[in-house]
Parts: structure tokens; sequence; C-alpha cells
């Protein structure tokens, strides 16, 4: 029999054929560093097995997101065996502990996002402008860092989400990791969008865009983009200037969707600006009804009844 080892090899030179660069280099990552150490001399991998192998990760402290993405390689690999005859690839019906203590989504009050965007304004920067942009647009990180003049259009008052840098870990053959930038496409196909921007957003803009060049990356106004984890860094710096509480970067995008449902825009519409594959991600992490919603649903259903 073929071992898991010997599959994984042949898996790897025809699915980086196929796929993103910063893709396989996180099934690599999960594959060499929890797969391999326990599959790697298997010769069959049954249900009670990758059962065993989710419970043994989880009480290890090893996040259910990543364990679950650990499973989704593997399937991928069992898939692709079962393709070429080696093991036959069976359905499972795998089961996930309850997730205890599950954190709280990080979104700034309004007061501490005036608070920001009076600092970012009042201390204008190119760097401070994308952290302004992001406010108003829900960008990440990656697309904000990857964002150049060029994906900026005035006239329609709009921004393209065109592309995104990443730092990368890649496994390489020695076993040691080497790292590089990755400047490709949006995470998924639905996060290549088009956003519109405000008025006010457009002003700023215009301060530097007029001395740019459109294949500039904004926040350096150079052929080269800033880094994600130095671009982290300044927001750490920004929020101690402006009095403020540490937070992730990430909190300006749970932000800027959190005060969009506040507002009473439609869940497409927020899906759509923030570019999720597909609406249930919006409503399942954005949309929690308060006791006043609650309250205006059952007072309205009561009041159909009466006419």
């Amino acid at each position: 029999m073929v071992t898991f080892g010997k599959i994984f090899e042949a898996w790897k030179a025809e699915k980086m054929l196929y796929v993103k660069e910063s893709s396989m280099a996180t099934y690599l990552l999960l594959a060499e560093k929890h797969l391999l150490p326990v599959f790697k001399d298997a010769t069959e991998i049954k249900e009670r097995d990758a059962q065993a192998f989710v419970i043994q990760k989880l009480q290890n402290g090893l996040s259910q997101k990543t364990t679950k993405d650990c499973i989704i390689v593997l399937r991928m690999i069992l898939r692709y065996a079962d393709k070429n005859d080696w093991w036959i690839c069976r359905p499972w019906d795998l089961r996930y502990p309850p997730v205890k203590n599950v954190k709280k989504l990080s979104v700034m009050s309004q007061k501490e996002q005036k608070i920001l965007m009076n600092y970012l304004a009042m201390n204008y920067s190119l760097r401070n402008l994308g952290i302004l942009i992001c406010l108003n647009t829900g960008m990440r990180i990656g697309e904000v860092c990857g964002l150049q003049w060029g994906d900026i259009n005035l006239n329609e008052r709009c921004i393209t989400i065109a592309r995104s840098v990443s730092r990368v870990y890649y496994p390489s053959s020695n076993g040691q990791h080497r790292t590089f930038l990755s400047i490709g496409t949006p995470k998924t196909e639905s996060s290549n969008r088009i956003i519109p921007i405000s008025d006010e957003l457009i002003e700023l803009i215009k301060i530097s865009k007029r001395y740019s060049h459109p294949d500039y990356y904004v926040l350096t106004n150079k052929p080269k983009p800033i880094e994600p984890r130095t671009y982290r860094n300044h927001f750490k710096q920004v929020l101690k200037g402006a009095g403020l509480p540490q937070m992730h970067f990430h909190t300006l995008r749970h932000t800027f969707a959190t005060r969009c449902i506040e507002s009473n825009c439609d869940v497409k519409t927020v899906s759509s600006i923030l570019g999720h594959t597909n609406i249930s991600t919006t409503l399942n992490v954005y949309v929690h009804p308060n006791m006043e919603h609650k309250r205006k649903c059952i007072d309205q259903m009561l009041e159909s009844l009466r006419q």
C-alpha cells in the first residue's frame, strides 16, 4: 500500500500547479506541522482515525478553526488518493466539541471611532490615510497595503480592490521555512470588488493623489508596498497617540461593518462591500438583534394581528 507521506508528495506536486502560491503555502504548513507527524506512515485513514486526530488537536490547544482547516487539507489529499486508485476515500461524519468562551467581536465604540478619525485627519500622512480608508470601506489590511493610486477613481467616487499583500511562510525541502512578500489577487473571487467612497474621504485622498503615479502604492507612494506587519505596528502607534486602547487592525473592518448594520443598511449590500463569499458570513458575524429590535419585531407581529 502507498503511504500517506508518498501520496502527500504526489498531491503537492500537482496541487501547486493550480492554486495561488499563498494558498499552497497555507496547505503545506498545515500538512507539515499537523498531518504528517500523525499520518505520514499510514496506509489507511479511517473515520475513527480522523476523529481521534480532531480530539487530540483540540485537547492540545489548537483552535477549532485551525483543526477544521487541517481536516480540509486532509480530505483534499485523500480525494487525490482515491482519484489515483491508491486509497478508497469514504465520506466522514466528524464531530467537534462545542466551543467554550467564544471570543467577543472586537468593535470600536462610536466615541472611540470619532476620536480616531479626528486624530487621523489632524495628523495627515499616507499611512494614516490608509487607516481612514479602512474605517470607511471595511478593507482588509492586505488589501489596503496592496492599494495603488490607479485603483482610486475620484470621478466615479470608488475604489477597486484588485490585489492583496501578505507575508507568506513556505516550507522548503530541507525542513526549514522561507518567507517572501506576496502580491497577489484578493482573498476570494468575491473579494474582487468595487467600493464607493464618501465625499469627505475623496477630499483627503485628493491631497496626495495629484502628486502620485498610478502604479505606486498609496501607503508608500513608491513602486513597492508596505508589509502588513509593519503597517500593524504603525496602527499600534496611532492608537497610542490618539489615547485609545490597543486593538487588532481587523477591528477597523469589524467596526465598519457594525456601523453599517447599526445604520439599517441591508445585509446583502454590506456583504458585497466586505467581499464576503456569501451573505451568511455577514449574518453570522455582524447581525445580532438587540432587545430593542426583538421588542419591535414582536410589536409589529401583534399589530398585524389587530388589523
